[in-house]
C-alpha cells in the first residue's frame, strides 16, 4: 500500500525487453532514496507497484510483467524516462494522501492544462470502464500522485495541481495528449462491487 505522496523522482537508465514482452528496468534514484530499502521491497513507480531488485545507493532494478506493460504506461518508458517514486506505506507513515494500492487500473489521457492563478487546472479523460468510479471531491491517483477530483463531466474529470506538486513530481511534464497511469479509489471499487452483487 502507498499514500500517493511522492518521495522522489527517478529515471530509467537501462531498458531490456525480454521474449514475450516482459521488461527489466534499471532506475536511477536520488541519493538516500534506497537507504534501508531491502531487496523484494515494493516501490511505486508512477503509480505501478514494482519489486525492487539489485538495490544500490544509486538505484534499483525492476521486472515489469507483460500484463503491466499492456495496462500501464511502463511499456512506453525508455532510457531518460522519468517517474514518480514512493516506497511502501508503514505503520509509522503519515497517511497524508489516500490509500493507493499501486495496482494501476488503466491509462488516462490529458485533455488540457491551463493556468489558474499560480496553480494548474488539468482535465483528464478516463477510460470509459473506469469513469463510473470517479466522483467529484473523491480521490484518484494519477502517475502515482494522490489528487482530489474537482469536477466530473462524463469520462472527463478535473484536478488542480498546486505549484509544489507541479515542480517536485513528473506532473510538470504533462501536456494535452499525454498518457498517464490511473488508479481509481479503492473504496469506490468495493462500493461498485457491492451494488453489482445486490
Amino acid at each position: 500500500m502507498f499514500t500517493g505522496l511522492i518521495e522522489a523522482t527517478g529515471e530509467v537508465v537501462e531498458h531490456t525487453r525480454h521474449a514475450g514482452g516482459d521488461l527489466r528496468l534499471r532506475i536511477a534514484t536520488p541519493e538516500g532514496f534506497t537507504d534501508g530499502l531491502e531487496e523484494g521491497a515494493s516501490v511505486a513507480c508512477s503509480g505501478a507497484c514494482m519489486t525492487a531488485l539489485a538495490i544500490s545507493p544509486g538505484g534499483f532494478s525492476a521486472d515489469v510483467s507483460n500484463e503491466s506493460v499492456q495496462v500501464t504506461t511502463l511499456g512506453d518508458w525508455r532510457p531518460g524516462s522519468r517517474m514518480n517514486l514512493e516506497r511502501s506505506l508503514t505503520l509509522q507513515t503519515p497517511l497524508g494522501g489516500h490509500l493507493v494500492q499501486g495496482h494501476v487500473d488503466g491509462v488516462a489521457t490529458i485533455v488540457s492544462v491551463e493556468m489558474d492563478a499560480a496553480s494548474r487546472r488539468v482535465r483528464i479523460e478516463a477510460p470509459p470502464e473506469l469513469a463510473r468510479f470517479i466522483a467529484s471531491k473523491g480521490s484518484v491517483a494519477l502517475d502515482g500522485v494522490s489528487l482530489t477530483v474537482n469536477e466530473v463531466d462524463g469520462a472527463v474529470f478535473g484536478v488542480n495541481l498546486i505549484p509544489h506538486t507541479w515542480e517536485v513530481t513528473t506532473l510538470g511534464q504533462w501536456a494535452a495528449g499525454a498518457r498517464v497511469n490511473i488508479e481509481v479509489d479503492l473504496m469506490a471499487r468495493y462500493a461498485q462491487r457491492l451494488i453489482e452483487t445486490r
